[in-house]
């Protein structure tokens, strides 16, 4: 009897040690206590801890889902750290790996826990995962009020993705409730209350309800009939093409064009003694060696330099050093030694260059400081270099500054004039706007018909990941600025493009899937 007893106490259960062993850290190869289902699972403090698990998936999954969408402005993060931190490194992308890494630990934790209720063992998470868990839900939740705050237009970015992923994230939400099925049917059917049936059922088929009907509410411009989709829009290099070379120098501007570019978008500063050139940065720091040259200047305003004094620095070796962009490929040799011998450019170099291929150049314009010599006659002295000295053609300049327009208007009546904010129609063709340039952030199908209807075109900046730039084309828009023009020049048709009919039926088959699923599971 007492040998019987051993044996049936040391039972190899390996599923269920794995289970045990990996949740609760107890590795022991005996038989453990089954609980009946629709019966309390587990000690009071586990049943207060698991909705904190849960917890921590949703909002690990939010962050993940949040941060990986925010992808296109990730260039954008990381020079806003450099600005703060004073050194350039790819903190997006750690961000990026240490969420998922957290999400993939915390939604193991969870598998583990639904298997073991579904094998009626009873909960006991070890403290090891009670503080991870605690770690993954302060982070997630720290990192999205940080970034709410700092970056809150990111959550319009969230929003947008929904007009594409929402048909597959619908099928992914119903494949796990077709999971979630078989522990729930489990413990309903045999709860031995019926109060209990209903109080673990009803949510259930609440939530499987809601997602039923989802699509009824859903919107993509993406999802429309045969032929009504526009022609694809124009591509604009942001600061020419910096994932492959130095932004704003020659070298990048030319593999824009290299790369079939429409168009090149730059930023245009004053030097002191009144050569435009072009800078993005108000100091030299990040994309020009000053730091070796002149280390006492470095927070000096870039306007407030000579331009013999600028064209000492090299403008190319800071990208070779820092890699900018995650997504970077390799260069060439011939395309390292190029980038190594970029020196800041002239606005006038930068227009002959834009004629000579009959690009479309737009710019911001940035005011010198206080004492700068130019500091009120900033526009007239870029209007000289466009009209006089540059050549460039009039109509390939969309002139986006908004200061003293009537007169730029009156001596450049063949620019083309381009705002950067929504405004009435009225008021737009009243000012002989013809080009709204705007984040893409901004960006809204039923809008960009009505201008287009004005024939006041839109631009959408800076629009780098092939999602975004789908939905961009979906939408209307009639050109983009783009650090990505290499890529998105490849792209024949919007991603996730479908019609009408087409998404029905997959919409239909899933629910129709689903149901049969899981009324199977439940009839088992």
């Amino acid at each position: 009897v007492v040998r019987r007893r051993l044996l049936q106490r040391y039972e190899h259960q390996p599923f269920i040690s794995c289970l045990a062993g990996f949740y609760s850290c107890r590795w022991k190869r005996y038989q453990r206590r089954r609980t009946e289902p629709g019966k309390c699972c587990c000690r009071t403090r586990e049943c207060v801890f698991f909705p904190l698990l849960v917890g921590a998936f949703c909002f690990s999954l939010v962050f993940l889902y949040m941060w990986g969408e925010a992808k296109n402005d990730y260039n954008n993060f990381d020079w806003y750290n450099y600005g703060n931190l004073g050194f350039w490194f790819l903190w997006s992308l750690v961000l990026l790996i240490v969420a998922a890494i957290l999400f993939v630990y915390i939604t193991l934790l969870l598998v583990l826990a639904m298997c073991l209720l579904a094998e009626g063992q009873q909960l006991y998470l070890h403290w090891s995962h009670k503080i991870g868990t605690f770690l993954v839900l302060g982070f997630s939740i720290t990192a999205l009020f940080i970034l709410s705050v700092l970056w809150g237009d990111q959550w319009k970015t969230v929003r947008l993705s929904f007009q594409i992923t929402a048909p597959y994230l619908h099928i992914g939400a119903i494949t796990i409730m077709v999971l979630l099925s078989w522990p729930v049917a489990l413990h309903a059917i045999r709860a031995d209350k019926k109060v209990v049936q209903v109080i673990i059922v009803g949510p259930y088929l609440a939530i499987l309800l809601f997602l039923f009907l989802i699509p009824l509410g859903m919107y993509s411009p993406c999802i429309r009939e045969m032929g009504t989709l526009g022609p694809k829009p124009a591509l604009i290099g942001h600061r020419g093409a910096p994932m492959l070379a130095p932004e704003n120098t020659e070298m990048s501007f030319q593999k824009t064009i290299e790369h079939g570019g429409d168009g090149l978008e730059t930023d245009v500063t004053i030097s002191y003694d009144g050569i435009p050139f072009l800078m993005h940065d108000s100091t030299l720091r990040r994309t020009t060696n000053i730091k070796e040259i002149y280390p006492n200047d470095t927070a000096q305003n870039a306007a407030l330099f000579s331009w013999d004094t600028l064209q000492e620095l090299n403008a190319g070796m800071w990208f070779l050093k820092d890699k900018p962009f995650s997504c970077m490929g390799s260069l060439s040799r011939a395309d390292q030694n190029q980038a190594m011998n970029q020196s800041v450019y002239k606005l006038s170099n930068f227009l002959r260059l834009a004629d000579s291929q009959n690009k479309l150049v737009i710019f911001d314009l940035y005011r010198p400081p206080e004492k700068h010599p130019y500091r009120n006659s900033w526009i007239n002295r870029t209007l000289e270099v466009i009209l006089n000295e540059s050549g460039i053609r009039p109509h390939l300049v969309l002139w986006l500054e908004n200061d003293m327009r009537s007169f730029v208007q009156s001596v450049a009546p063949g620019f083309q004039q381009t705002i950067g904010s929504k405004a009435p129609v009225e008021d737009l063709v009243m000012d002989n706007i013809v080009k709204l340039n705007l984040a893409y952030t901004e960006m809204s199908s039923d809008d960009i018909r009505k201008y287009a209807k004005a024939n006041i075109t839109t631009n959408l900046y800076v629009v780098n990941e092939p999602w975004l730039f789908s939905l961009a084309w979906c939408s209307g828009a009639h050109s983009v600025t783009t650090d990505a023009v290499h890529t998105l020049k490849n792209l024949r048709q919007p991603l996730f493009l479908m019609t009408p009919q087409q998404y029905n039926i997959m919409w239909i088959l899933t629910d129709l899937t689903s149901v049969l699923f899981i009324s199977l599971i439940f009839a088992l």
